[in-house]
């Protein structure tokens, strides 16, 4: 090696350094390796919940969501185009937003898609709602309104985003690991610990280990402390379940493991369907339902994809370490146009709309802060359309420790608040509560925005407020009065 070539090296410049700015952002190579693949692994479950909820509900024709009339058929097609979408748009974030953001199917959205859209139109029409939905964003996008709203956002209210997220994926990976469940009476509290007060079955314990193990390797500051704590819990779990063979959680088997049952799988190569992509009626939905309920139903999709992701790019920008002063992530106009167009790929794809998540987070934990991250996440979802053990060894109780200290770490964000002034504390408290609490980010941020707005109204300082903020306020008490609109126009 010459003098120049070993001082290259040494310096950490060269193609991979220079596009993506890694050494320019205090990472490395490896640390952008092992956070692409912490991500995948923390939200590869979408590739097997995705089917199970859009693929086993019929349409308003009668037909299971998804296509065709068997649900195996239609939970292996779904499950390939999740993974061909979510892999062309994380790879996509990453070149072209040069952010470690990972994009996938939008849980939650999914389910109102499935049983409070498809339910009263054919699936295609629900995909053409979803197309245009993703077309509008992103003409909001190219006008520049989307990136305007975002930063006429004050930087509190950012914050409290963020920390608000940080409790809300810790509540996620606490209720997908079983340590925290809904009970199973009608009455009595709406969440508790384990089954009736008690933790159950050997699943939570791997969830114990793991997080444990993840939370000393990271006071020890080892690298990969996130990685190989999923990577260990993964082998615990394979052979607890060989030999216990304690099978999926249901409620006969509340010991179960949540959502994948981590054993070899008979079968380790498929053949990737393709068969669903372009299944979609751009404006069927307006035949079936009339124009101004399809408008209804537009705007409401609209506006969770709209703050979700500007929610979710704040948080991982800000635990990166990213964000400006005013709490701008880098290149957010372009993060916001991959993610229009993530939308309308989703309905395009027929797998419903595609949207930023926030399982990033645990790839930035692991150090990531480029987009070669996001590529490294997005060529995991690519593989895994053809190779099964990807997707089905890493038990939710594996991979949810990770978003744990995650949680934590976001959380440390709350002393940049100042709960001394209330007009913008309870508005931040709102925010960081409701996240959680209704399990939607967008629930989260419109309640701070709303509330936020008021007190400055009623303390006669509504001259402070930026006017978008005015019009972001008044969207969103249209849109939780979506719910009442919809029933008096129907």
């Amino acid at each position: 090696m010459s003098s120049s070539q070993a001082a290259t090296a040494r310096s950490g410049s060269g193609p991979l350094d220079s596009f993506f700015k890694i050494s320019e952002r205090g990472s490395t190579l490896g640390r952008e390796i092992r956070g692409g693949l912490v991500t995948f692994f923390t939200m590869a479950y979408i590739v097997v919940l995705n089917p199970l909820i859009i693929g086993t509900v019929k349409d308003g024709a009668g037909q299971f969501v998804g296509g065709g009339t068997d649900p195996a058929v239609s939970i292996a097609k779904i499950a390939v185009a999740t993974a061909l979408v979510a892999g062309v748009l994380t790879i996509l974030m990453g070149l072209v937003a040069n952010f470690p953001l990972a994009l996938a199917t939008g849980l939650g959205l999914n389910a109102f898609v499935a049983f409070s859209i498809a339910t009263k139109m054919t699936w295609a029409d629900a995909m053409g709602l979803v197309v245009l939905e993703g077309l509008i964003i992103l003409v909001l996008v190219l006008t520049g309104f989307r990136k305007a709203v975002f930063e006429a956002v004050p930087l509190q209210l950012k914050i409290a985003i963020s920390v608000g997220i940080g409790l809300f994926i810790a509540f996620i990976g606490l209720i997908d690991a079983g340590f925290v469940r809904r009970p199973a009476a009608l009455t009595g509290p709406p969440v508790e610990l384990g089954v009736a007060g008690n933790l159950r079955g050997w699943p939570v314990l791997v969830f114990v280990v793991g997080l444990v193990l993840i939370v000393t390797l990271y006071a020890r500051k080892v690298k990969g402390a996130i990685l190989i704590g999923i990577l260990a819990a993964t082998v615990l779990s394979i052979v607890i379940e060989s030999i216990a063979n304690i099978g999926a959680r249901t409620d006969e088997n509340p010991g179960g493991w949540g959502l994948s049952v981590p054993k070899l799988p008979d079968q380790w190569f498929t053949a990737p369907n393709l068969d669903t992509i372009g299944e979609f009626s751009l404006f069927g939905s307006f035949e079936k339902v009339g124009v101004v309920s399809a408008l209804l139903l537009i705007f409401t999709l609209m506006l969770a994809d709209f703050f979700d992701t500007m929610g979710t790019m704040t948080a991982i920008g800000a635990e990166a370490g990213l964000n400006n002063s005013d709490g701008i992530p880098p290149n957010s106009q372009r993060i916001l146009i991959v993610d229009s167009l993530a939308a309308a790929g989703g309905g395009a794809a027929s797998v419903s709309s595609n949207t930023s998540y926030i399982e990033s987070a645990s790839g930035v934990g692991e150090g990531a802060r480029t987009g070669l991250a996001s590529v490294i996440t997005g060529i995991c979802f690519l593989i895994s359309m053809v190779v099964a053990p990807l997707v089905t060894l890493v038990p939710y109780e594996a991979a949810t420790p990770a978003l744990i200290l995650v949680g934590f770490l976001m959380m440390t964000q709350v002393k940049g608040i100042d709960f001394d002034d209330l007009e913008v504390a309870f508005p931040a408290f709102l925010t960081i509560i409701l996240m959680p609490f209704t399990y939607s980010i967008s629930a989260g941020i419109g309640a701070g925005f709303v509330t936020y707005v008021l007190l400055k109204l009623v303390r006669g300082k509504a001259r402070q407020v930026h006017p978008l903020m005015w019009v972001v306020s008044v969207l969103f008490v249209i849109y939780f009065a979506i719910g009442p609109l919809t029933d008096w126009l129907t």
